[in-house]
């Protein structure tokens, strides 16, 4: 099991150009070119563990993909049988989004993961996806993987989900695509948006009307994708927060996406009192421009609405609440506890490890600014955890066992961390 001990920092100043590429966006973009009609063209895809998984499934699903190293190119030749299990490693994302792809297509298929993945919960995908007609099965009564997927005919349906969660409204959706009439997907706050914008985008039948997703069933293929990916917001966030907690820091993150369901966390860390200016460049699948963060000093905050647009970076805004002054606050976030972890309770651990005030509540946290010790941190396997804690590392040292996972979403982030800092790793 490798570690890493990273060393504090007094300062730096620093534009990145190389944050890890859209995670949720780059398996999208795998996935959705299977329903196109021609070659889909993807430039900047993650070539990170989860995504890169995701990219072997679709072509054990018989796409035919190319790859020079610089763009990707997929042609869908159908969705088609696998006599291969399809192996998602850690991704929920990848495994609950295949299970919508794969509803309706002919044949029998078998999704699982690593061990961590095997454990979360796949019920609130599967459930909602057998109520229209898919056969779908695995242990549990279909809430652990691995999972049996028959293909079937599905049922129009209007399904009022009780949760915001972009995975789940992305399963729907891709179910809904071929399903026998028209469907509506609500939700009780409006979750991540990637997946309706970029098949409509591709040419899909979809509207947004407020909370309620509206999907007609597709007449025909769909048009390629001509895309890059941009920069990932929950990966540019670590170093958002590294330097709004690193006196006269600052940095910029360069090409990342600005959809507003996806840059919550840099919000709450502006009402914090960091210096935050967006720049928009571009704006066609996503908005994409730069990010420009200033150290300044934080204060304490509450967090409890648009938790689904900044459950991911919720460690990291953690690490800034430890360094705020006062107490701040997250509720609403029982999600946390399904993740790769029970990232309430990791987070917890952790700063009480650090020497920080914080109680734990079943849907969250609050945490009392103070001084952050160096400590000995276990990721329990969860990448955000593990990074959110060498970030802290930035100000007192610290110590992360079960590394690894770090590869699964962020494959340079020890090297974009060195530019700011000494880190060891260690086997």
């Amino acid at each position: 099991m490798r570690s890493a001990e990273v060393l504090a920092c007094e300062t730096f100043s620093l534009s990145i150009c190389d944050i890890a590429a859209d995670k949720s966006i780059s398996h999208r973009c795998a996935m959705f070119s299977m329903l196109a009609e021609g070659e889909s063209q993807i430039t900047n895809f993650l070539r990170a563990e989860d995504t890169m998984n995701t990219l072997e499934i679709v072509k054990n699903l018989g796409a035919i993909v190319e790859d020079d190293g610089s763009v990707i190119k997929i042609r869908s030749q159908g969705i088609q049988e696998s006599s291969e299990i399809l192996d998602c490693g850690n991704s929920g994302t990848g495994m609950r989004l295949f299970c919508g792809l794969l509803s309706s297509a002919n044949g029998h298929f078998i999704l699982s993961g690593d061990k961590y993945l095997r454990r979360r919960p796949m019920k609130r995908v599967t459930a909602p996806l057998r109520s229209i007609g898919a056969k779908l099965d695995g242990r549990k009564d279909g809430d652990l993987a691995p999972l049996s997927i028959r293909g079937a005919s599905l049922k129009a349906f209007n399904y009022e989900s009780k949760i915001a969660s972009a995975q789940v409204k992305s399963a729907m959706i891709l179910a809904a695509l071929r399903a026998d009439g028209e469907c509506r997907f609500s939700e009780p706050e409006l979750s991540r948006d990637h997946t309706e914008r970029m098949l409509k985008g591709m040419g899909a039948e979809i509207e947004v009307d407020g909370l309620t997703t509206i999907i007609q069933p597709m007449k025909s293929l769909l048009t390629p994708l001509n895309i890059r990916v941009p920069a990932d917001p929950s990966s540019a966030f670590f170093f958002a927060v590294a330097a709004a907690i690193t006196p006269g820091a600052n940095v910029t993150l360069e090409g990342v996406t600005l959809n507003k369901t996806r840059i919550e966390a840099f919000k709450a860390l502006e009402r914090m009192g960091a210096k935050i200016t967006y720049t928009t460049l571009e704006d066609k699948y996503e908005p994409i421009g730069n990010i420009r963060v200033e150290h300044a000093p934080l204060n304490a905050i509450t967090v409890e609405e648009n938790i689904s647009w900044l459950i991911d970076e919720l460690p990291a805004l953690s690490i800034a609440f430890a360094c705020a002054k006062g107490r701040s606050v997250i509720k609403n976030a029982h999600e946390l506890r399904v993740k790769e972890s029970d990232r309430i309770s990791t987070v917890v651990n952790g700063l009480r490890a650090c020497g920080i005030e914080v109680e734990e509540y079943e849907d969250g946290y609050s945490v009392v600014g103070g001084d952050l010790h160096k400590g000995k941190i276990d990721s329990h396997g969860d990448h955000r955890i593990a990074m959110s804690f060498l970030i802290a590392g930035l100000r007192c040292g610290m110590e992360v066992d079960d590394v690894e996972c770090i590869n699964t979403s962020f494959p340079n982030f020890f090297a974009l961390l060195e530019k700011i800092t000494t880190l060891k790793l260690e086997q």
